[in-house]
């Protein structure tokens, strides 16, 4: 029997991290939250370069070496923002080809950033729904690094990389590394937006995941997307208090971090 889901944690190079450390300390929550599935029928592969310090890692993980350089335009700001996105893409992208050419034996695949969170149900929904396309997660929680208060976040698929579950056919994986193309990969692999988009256009669309699948960790220091402050992002900004039926709202969107919740996203026992 294949593997229900296998996750796929793509990590940066080192020349790429302020705080390895942090990175580190992230990834290793990352880990827990995977390993604590319900569903034991999981498979993860983390792709880091060739001399990256990483965590233990418990069973089910693997971890695939690479040589890639570091993204030479990871803190550039120039005006050209394609550019700047495109070389993300293609930096993140090729490292989850490498790990599902990898572990080409399952059934779905699920991207998940170095420092986010899933919840523990997510193979167990997998393994009832075996003949679906995938799904996004449209909904899910926003956490502010270290906080006790959680944020739903309504359309989160377009916002946090770890988001889509998808059939592993449906990414119609080329034959080598050498044989896919950058568009493939900056596509395919790298943007979690477009490849939604293109699957829907082919008339194999996700569906929307029924509960709160994910967790996107914000306004770390490391931070892929160089967010903000949880609180700053929210509630205080110049935006919002002009308009205050939408911070109302966001009051309205407001969880606790609790017991329940750390067991459910967090791993904890």
């Amino acid at each position: 029997m294949k593997t229900f889901v296998t996750f796929i944690i793509p990590v940066r190079h080192q020349d790429n991290s302020k705080n390895w450390g942090l990175l580190k300390a992230n990834l290793t929550q990352t880990i827990a939250s995977i390993a604590a599935q319900t569903n034991k029928n999981w498979r993860a592969v983390i792709v880091a370069n060739e001399g990256a310090d990483l965590p233990d890692v418990p069973d089910g993980f693997e971890i695939v070496r690479v040589n890639f350089p570091p993204n030479l335009m990871h803190d550039a700001q120039g005006n050209d923002k394609e550019v700047f996105y495109d070389a993300f893409r293609i930096d993140k992208g090729r490292r989850v080809l490498k790990g599902m050419l990898h572990a080409r034996e399952t059934a779905f695949y699920m991207i998940v950033d170095d420092d986010d969170f899933v919840s523990n149900g997510l193979v167990e929904f997998v393994s009832q729904n075996i003949t679906a396309n995938g799904w996004k997660i449209n909904e899910g929680y926003i956490w502010g690094d270290g906080g006790n208060l959680l944020f739903i976040h309504h359309d989160f698929a377009n916002f946090c990389g770890t988001s889509l579950i998808i059939r592993s056919d449906l990414y119609h994986l080329p034959d080598s590394f050498e044989s896919a193309t950058d568009e493939y990969i900056k596509t395919m692999l790298g943007s979690h937006v477009r490849i939604g988009q293109i699957l829907a256009a082919k008339g194999t669309p996700l569906a929307s995941l029924p509960f709160r699948g994910a967790v996107y960790r914000i306004g770390h220091a490391g931070a892929h997307s160089k967010s903000p402050k949880f609180i700053n992002l929210y509630f205080f900004n110049k935006y919002l208090i002009l308009r205050p039926h939408k911070l109302l709202r966001n009051l309205f969107n407001l969880r606790f971090v609790d017991g329940a919740f750390k067991k459910k996203y967090f791993g904890a026992t």
